[in-house]
């Protein structure tokens, strides 16, 4: 039997400016809504420098969570904390309790490279692997998890394309290296190379920051689509995107969770007034 677990806690917030300044508004979800990542006062430190301060929050499974906030706040800190590539750094350490799915994902008997297949991860800029072909490249993890099986393969292979509104671009071209596709293909590639392991959560981080805007706008249809299967987790400083694609909204601060809430609420009725001061493009 699975127990409920207590309100997130607020957290104060930083002043940006002189003034009174409202607590942190951190929404817990429904009792009826499934939670990915269920996260208690998480900290997080390069060496002696710490990224993350005591964040606690909720994030709902096969829902679309965006996080903002401005340079430097924490905000690919957290995201990569979410499937420990932040344990590649030396120095780093963290303390509280970082959940998926009811699991301890910092468990001394967990697999970091059992956590990165459940959780797959897209970066700022797109990096298919140079010497493969479009083909390998997405089937590359698959095939270093030992599967074999080639109509399994090629099975997986169109329908991650498909997935990432690929395939029919490159069908008739699989056999070619994936960085000649164009910057907004090869970010399109990476996603499917991470769905191909069919992870549970897709963590991306700026994934269109160097994108124009068709091929942006072919991304920002792709996280829609994802989220009826998936659960996804994105970082990015474009509001407008962000207003768009999620459900919910989560606003970082000098590595501290300042509000997060439904999307609509963030951006037209914040509870904070650093919040505000964020999305309306007074700071940041």
């Amino acid at each position: 039997m699975s127990i409920r677990p207590p309100p997130v806690a607020p957290v104060q917030p930083v002043s940006v400016s002189g003034g009174a300044q409202a607590p942190s508004t951190a929404v817990p979800a429904s009792a009826t809504e499934e939670i990915a990542f269920d996260i208690r006062d998480f900290s997080l430190w390069y060496g002696a420098r710490q990224a993350l301060d005591t964040v606690s929050i909720r994030v709902p499974a096969r829902k679309v969570t965006a996080i903002i906030g401005p340079s430097g706040c924490g905000k690919s800190t957290f995201l990569r904390a979410l499937n420990r590539l932040h344990e590649l750094t030396p120095g780093t350490r963290i303390s509280g309790s970082l959940r998926l799915f009811g699991e301890d994902l910092y468990g001394r008997d967990v697999d970091p490279a059992v956590v990165r297949r459940r959780v797959g991860m897209v970066f700022q800029k797109s990096n298919p692997f140079p010497t493969l072909s479009i083909e390998e490249n997405v089937l590359v993890g698959l095939r270093l998890n030992g599967v074999r099986d080639r109509a399994f393969l090629r099975q997986r292979l169109e329908e991650t394309l498909r997935m990432a509104a690929l395939w029919d671009d490159v069908k008739d071209h699989l056999r070619r290296p994936g960085i000649s596709l164009s910057g907004g293909q090869q970010q399109r590639l990476c996603i499917a190379r991470s769905l191909a392991v069919e992870p549970e959560i897709l963590l991306m981080d700026e994934p269109c920051s160097a994108l124009d805007p068709l091929a942006t706008a072919k991304i920002e249809e792709l996280i829609q689509s994802l989220r009826e299967t998936h659960t996804v987790v994105i970082v990015t400083h474009n509001m407008q995107q962000a207003a768009r694609c999620s459900d919910r909204t989560a606003f970082f601060y000098l590595g501290k969770l300042v509000e997060f809430a439904d999307t609509r609420t963030v951006f037209m009725n914040p509870h904070n007034p650093q919040t505000e001061a964020y999305v309306s493009g007074r700071f940041g």
